[in-house]
């Protein structure tokens, strides 16, 4: 008897998943504990087990489509049963035609002058990188028109508005047609490029995007399970550098899929001998399945990518001359949240100034400790994780019917790269050390400048912390990093005189400057904070009691 397969819920906050990838297809022999597909979460790719024996007569959900949680995602019974019923009985769509016809049909039934797409071809469409993502830029292309592309292959680098990131391929072939050139912008879902057997006339493709009859969003019509649409893996793909060696067996980062990863763990395999056939020596799926004990890894030649020289522009004298530079989908993200922020919430101001002898004492103290390194950075934002747990109303957020009181502290720290500025989070920050704190800014900011940094790790901040202090910036103002309540601006440690117990010596001070939402943070609230923020800093002993 015919068994429906809903759409799981694979996390505690899952609300919906996305197909990732299908590893059977329709007329496939299905057996108990079999992964049916990957399915991406809020949180990961997962993949998910049959827990029925049958054949898969058919599939709800099309890679990189979304459903909500208990939604039909697939059929499983004996081979040719007629399960109309339960798709009638679930809306689902109108019946497979024959379970050896590699079709998935939608739930709606195709238009008779429907584009028919070649056999083997695959659809590329632009990834969604980022939950705030509507259109992508791509960087640089990996591959060309005629290149032979293997499953795990890097095709670009795709620019979103948080972060440039690396799309990788799920699909084999030879890379057929590239819809979007390096250094434009498309929508999510647009078709970005096309896979198929060498030689195969795309023609047809092509022309029914221009005339939109080729349906590339979420909710399309693939006609032949062949071209499904490119996975949109936002996980591992983020933080692989094209130019660092992909593994080795020195203790070195090794790369590989987030699939591969899952069976070398079950199998017990160490992936520092496993050698990778992806892009740059990534390891893919295939590389963990054909591995065998004997087979060791040569850690391949790392592959450098060039740095382009700065571009200087330079005017003769007499002359006018101005240059455009198109701006960037960071650039764009960053001016669209900033008008936001500061033309929605009413912001006020609060300075105080802080002595740091003490720091800069317990700072010597704790440096000097092998394998220590903190920076007054590191301090700052203990400090303020500290003083958020006695402040609490600090640590909100606005919505228009709530005040939002989080009882989980993560700190956004500020980070400067080469297009603007980007807020990795530390997660937890009351419950991190100083060093710790001091190793995950470092390892966050790190990945910010590379442009590496995975979407996650800017998202959920309930404060945030902007140092100009090692400009030599003695005081300036932040807008609020929404959906914050408060952002500390943080000046640099200033030798000045300063008056102690009625005479005047040479002091260390340092400004800080509290930017606050009006509508959640009162002055007093404000005030109250930054005097215990500066108590913390002041005595540091305090801050490890």
């Amino acid at each position: 008897m015919a068994t429906i397969i809903n759409m799981p819920r694979l996390s505690d906050t899952m609300e919906e998943g996305v197909v990732a990838s299908w590893l059977k297809k329709v007329g496939d022999k299905i057996e108990e504990g079999d992964i049916l597909a990957e399915i991406e979460t809020d949180k990961a790719t997962m993949e998910f087990e049959s827990f029925h024996e049958g054949t898969l007569l058919h599939i709800g959900v099309q890679e990189g489509e979304t459903a909500p949680v208990d939604s039909l995602l697939a059929i499983i019974g004996e081979e040719g049963e007629d399960f109309s019923a339960l798709l009638n009985g679930n809306s689902a769509a109108p019946a497979e035609t024959e379970t050896e016809t590699p079709k998935n049909e939608e739930p709606k039934a195709a238009p008779t002058n429907a584009p028919t797409i070649p056999e083997g071809v695959k659809v590329v469409t632009m990834p969604r990188l980022s939950d705030t993502m509507t259109e992508g830029t791509v960087a640089t292309w990996l591959k060309k028109v005629g290149d032979a592309v293997e499953e795990g292959d890097i095709l670009a680098e795709i620019e979103t508005d948080k972060a440039t990131m690396e799309f990788e391929s799920f699909n084999e072939g030879t890379l057929l047609h590239i819809g979007i050139q390096e250094g434009e912008s498309a929508p999510v879902d647009s078709l970005l490029a096309i896979i198929g057997e060498a030689g195969t006339d795309v023609s047809s493709v092509l022309e029914a995007h221009k005339a939109g009859a080729l349906d590339n969003s979420s909710d399309s019509e693939e006609k032949q399970e062949e071209a499904p649409k490119a996975e949109e893996n936002k996980t591992e793909t983020a933080t692989t550098p094209v130019e660092t060696v992909s593994n080795t067996n020195s203790g070195g980062r090794i790369f590989a899929s987030p699939l591969a990863k899952k069976i070398a763990k079950d199998k017990g395999i160490n992936l520092a001998e496993v050698t990778g056939s992806g892009e740059n020596g990534r390891i893919v799926k295939k590389d963990v399945e054909n591995y065998t004990p004997a087979a060791k890894v040569e850690a391949p030649a790392a592959s450098t990518s060039s740095i382009p020289s700065a571009v200087t522009n330079f005017a003769i004298a007499g002359e006018e001359s101005t240059s455009e530079v198109k701006n960037s989908q960071m650039r764009k993200a960053i001016a669209k949240a900033l008008s936001n922020s500061k033309f929605s919430a009413p912001h006020f101001y609060l300075n105080i100034e802080v002595d740091m002898d003490n720091a800069m004492a317990s700072r010597k103290t704790i440096n000097e400790i092998p394998d220590t390194k903190i920076s007054f950075n590191d301090m700052v934002v203990k400090a303020c994780a500290m003083a958020l747990k006695k402040h609490p109303q600090v640590n909100t957020s606005w919505t228009d019917d709530n005040t939002l009181f989080h009882s989980h502290i993560h700190v956004g720290v500020a980070v400067a790269v080469d297009e603007g500025l980007v807020v990795p989070v530390v997660k937890h920050t009351d419950a991190l050390s100083l060093t710790q704190i001091g190793a995950a800014v470092r390892d966050l900011a790190g990945k910010a400048r590379n442009k590496k940094i995975k979407p996650d790790e800017m998202q959920g901040s309930t404060f945030t912390v902007s140092n100009l202090g090692m400009f030599g910036i003695e005081s300036f103002t932040s807008i609020i990093n929404q959906p914050n309540s408060a952002i500390l601006s943080v000046g640099a440690i200033v030798q000045k005189p300063v008056v102690k117990n009625g005479e005047i010596v040479v002091g260390n001070t340092m400004k800080l400057t509290l930017a606050c939402d009006h509508r959640t943070v009162d002055g007093a609230v404000g005030a109250q904070f930054l005097q215990t923020l500066k108590t913390y800093l002041e005595n540091p002993v305090t801050m490890l009691a």
